[in-house]
């Protein structure tokens, strides 16, 4: 027998299936086993809507295990099943499509679980349809109410209302849901939103002196030109919010998280920064004299044409 010639090998390699190149198309589709509940879909439908999502990077490399397999190859999910599929439906089409025997609130709860902080804003938005307090609501509460009483909205609901321009010094918010709210240009000062949720609100231009807002969550919102003098914001989440322009003297900001958040041209004289969480954080052209930021994390923070330089003093514990 003769020898296979140099064309007879290539042609073989050529005839040979190409593992690398059908592996991938043979992973393509997945079967999940969440909670006990099956579903069947694809890797592209996973990662592709939400691709910084915890369920997309479990799913994005092929040659990782994203979590134990039961014995017919599913990947098992320890979470509940019964809210999976609107959200399996929402990666599909990107719309929250769910029944009457499906709890908003439960598919809420398995958006933020998974990571999917775009579906959570679209939730959180139709959860804004159903407010029953109306602005006019509001004002009516405010006129016939004397200005010696508190007025108590505490622990109310009142995601997506329009607050803004109205007075509303002293009123306790404490845990009111205010997420979404539009209260700019509204004078909430001595206020009390300790625990309040204002993710997403807008307060562009709000006067916020002497506020208690202690661990209130604030995620996202806008605080553009705000006066938050003397407010106490002691471990309260400010990620990703824009306060550029604010002016924040004597602010406690103490162990807050302010993540990415825009603090632009802000006067922060003598402001409580200890063991804030300032990564990423634009401070550029700030006024931090006499700030405290002992303990604070200021990896990767911008601190660019500052008013005054900042001394070690300030810095070291």
């Amino acid at each position: 027998m003769e020898p296979p010639t140099e064309d007879d090998t290539a042609i073989r390699r050529s005839a040979s299936p190409n593992r690398t190149h059908h592996e991938p198309n043979r992973s393509r589709w997945v079967t999940l086993n969440v909670g006990g509940v099956m579903f069947t879909t694809t890797r592209l439908t996973l990662t592709n809507r939400e691709p910084n999502s915890m369920i997309a990077r479990m799913f994005a490399q092929d040659q990782l295990k994203p979590s134990e397999q039961d014995a017919q190859g599913a990947y098992m999910i320890d979470r509940n099943g019964h809210y999976f599929g609107p959200i399996l439906d929402y990666l599909r089409h990107g719309r929250v499509i769910y029944d009457k025997h499906v709890s908003l609130q439960g598919i809420l709860e398995e958006a933020r679980y998974y990571g999917l902080d775009e579906l959570v804003l679209l939730i959180e938005g139709i959860q804004q349809a159903d407010v029953s307090l109306t602005r006019l609501d509001f004002i009516r509460t405010l006129v016939t109410s004397s200005h010696t009483t508190e007025l108590r909205f505490q622990g109310v609901h009142l995601s997506g209302i329009n607050l803004s321009k109205l007075d509303l010094r002293n009123i306790n918010f404490k845990y009111a849901c205010l997420s979404h709210c539009n209260l700019s240009y509204a004078n909430l000062s001595w206020c009390c939103l300790e625990r309040a949720e204002l993710r997403y609100a807008n307060l562009e231009g709000a006067k916020l002196h002497s506020v208690m807002a202690a661990c209130a969550d604030l995620q996202g919102a806008k605080l553009k030109c705000c006066d938050l003098t003397r407010c106490s914001l002691e471990n309260a989440n400010m990620k990703g919010a824009t306060l550029e322009g604010s002016v924040m003297e004597a602010v406690s900001l103490r162990v807050a998280n302010l993540k990415s958040a825009n603090m632009r041209n802000c006067t922060l004289n003598d402001a409580d920064m200890a063991g804030a969480n300032l990564e990423a954080c634009d401070l550029t052209g700030c006024n931090l004299k006499g700030a405290n930021l002992r303990g604070a994390n200021l990896k990767g923070a911008q601190l660019e044409k500052l008013v005054t330089p900042v001394h070690m003093a300030q810095i070291d514990i």
